[in-house]
């Protein structure tokens, strides 16, 4: 369909997780012509990046293309602790972001391949974000919110913002049939597995929820990182006159223990909408 569609091979999107790597062998065994591609987040730890780096360079040697997304945001090279201050608000579960920028940017124009599963969404069905996605229909704007991982997803999606369409071939597979399988195939696969963890996602995302107090723990430049992002991000919001509760808002440290805790967005917030860059923009209020 690829190759009909577009007249390109496929591309398959490889985050350095575990259903990354079965989707990734799965496509290499059907024979379908296949490029990898991967989201440089700037967040990730240390050993996803070694490791994508490592099944790259095995891919290349095998005569396959891969290629790796630098994130830009309104046309400049960003971090994840660039982008926090930028958008003056912290990721959260519900204000995500970071995902759209940082990990959703590529595959403009072409077919892609995810290892996006049900199973996913009904371990966090009721704790998975939003992520937001601008579709121009021609004669209105509309906001779709979705779920990363929901029921609703589907084998096969168009992406119509982005001109692209999305093919989720473990879309049903279980936990267990995912690690079934890597067993089976002997599939390489990341080390923080075997140090204990369940998700390889971003460093710090509020998605792991309790989990970051270790991920910070085993990786403390992060925590720093992030430490540094809030204080630009308070001292520019300040400066905006955007001033909120001030037991949470007042300084770092006190920001940074209510981010940890997870507890929901304070109050209500707005969201705008920008003529310009066809963004939603959310703002505490």
């Amino acid at each position: 369909m690829s190759l009909q569609h577009y007249g390109l091979p496929l591309v398959v999107t490889d985050s350095g997780g575990k259903d990354s790597a079965v989707c990734r062998e799965l496509v290499r065994r059907s024979g379908v012509p296949f490029e990898l591609m991967h989201n440089l987040t700037t967040a990730d730890a240390p050993q996803t990046v070694y490791y994508v780096r490592e099944q790259f360079q095995k891919a290349e040697q095998a005569g396959i293309s891969c290629s790796i997304n630098k994130p830009y945001y309104k046309g400049q090279r960003i971090t994840m602790w660039s982008l926090i201050p930028m958008k003056m608000i912290p990721p959260t579960r519900t204000v995500r972001y970071c995902c759209e920028i940082l990990k959703e940017s590529g595959g403009t124009g072409r077919f892609i391949l995810t290892g996006v599963r049900w199973a996913e969404s009904r371990k966090r069905r009721n704790s998975r974000g939003i992520y937001e996605n601008f579709v121009p229909n021609g004669k209105a704007r509309a906001v779709i919110l979705n779920n990363d991982n929901d029921d609703t997803r589907r084998l096969f999606e168009a992406c119509f913002s982005r001109s692209k369409h999305v093919c989720n071939p473990i879309i049903d597979w279980s936990d267990q049939d995912v690690w079934e399988y890597i067993r089976s195939e002997k599939i390489p696969m990341n080390p923080l597995y075997e140090m204990g963890f369940y998700r390889v996602g971003c460093i710090g995302c509020p998605m792991a929820g309790k989990q970051r107090y270790r991920e910070f723990q085993i990786f403390p430049t992060y925590e720093r990182a992030y430490r540094h992002a809030f204080a630009k991000m308070l001292d520019l919001r300040k400066k905006a006159g955007r001033q909120c509760d001030s037991r949470i808002w007042g300084n770092v440290d006190a920001f940074f223990r209510w981010w940890m805790e997870d507890p929901g967005i304070p109050g209500q917030y707005e969201l705008s909408f920008h003529e310009d860059t066809n963004e939603i923009y959310y703002d505490y209020l």
